[in-house]
């Protein structure tokens, strides 16, 4: 799934990233964004942070088809203000998303908090945040009938 294509990630402007920029989502500049000092609003590094956990989510190649990722909770630390684009990055261990893939295979199921990090145009890190998911099978997907 491309999360860009989602309907309020369209509304917002949210570009994929280039591959090689180690980024997976990005929020171009504009005074569209800007809250009430000129620097990027708080919701607006939210939402580029909320799509950068669900795109690292969705390029997992060993995920099964079908499954229905879920925000559950949303921390986030400010970290200084952001100014002109703002990207996601995530660096999960391979390790763990592997565990999350083994609990979805055998219960159906799986809460994952995927670390993200917003930073702005000048390389500064802008928001620290974890989004936590709640991913489950599609009804019907894998289940035995009742």
């Amino acid at each position: 799934m491309d999360v860009t294509l989602l309907p309020f990630n369209r509304l917002v402007g949210l570009e994929r990233a280039a591959p090689e920029s180690g980024f997976l989502v990005t929020l171009p500049g504009g005074p569209q964004y800007a809250n009430h000092l000129g620097t990027v609003h708080a919701v607006a590094l939210l939402a580029v942070a909320e799509a950068g956990a669900g795109a690292f989510l969705a390029q997992q190649e060993n995920a099964p088809a079908g499954i229905v990722p879920i925000v559950r909770r949303v921390e986030a630390k400010f970290r200084r203000p952001a100014t002109g684009r703002v990207s996601a990055r995530c660096a999960v261990p391979p390790e763990l998303v592997a565990g999350w893939l083994g609990e979805l295979a055998s219960r159906g199921r799986v809460s994952a908090s995927v670390p993200v990090e917003v930073v702005d145009a000048a390389g500064m890190v802008v928001l620290s945040a974890s989004i936590e998911w709640f991913i489950s099978r599609a009804s019907g997907e894998g289940q035995a009938p009742p």
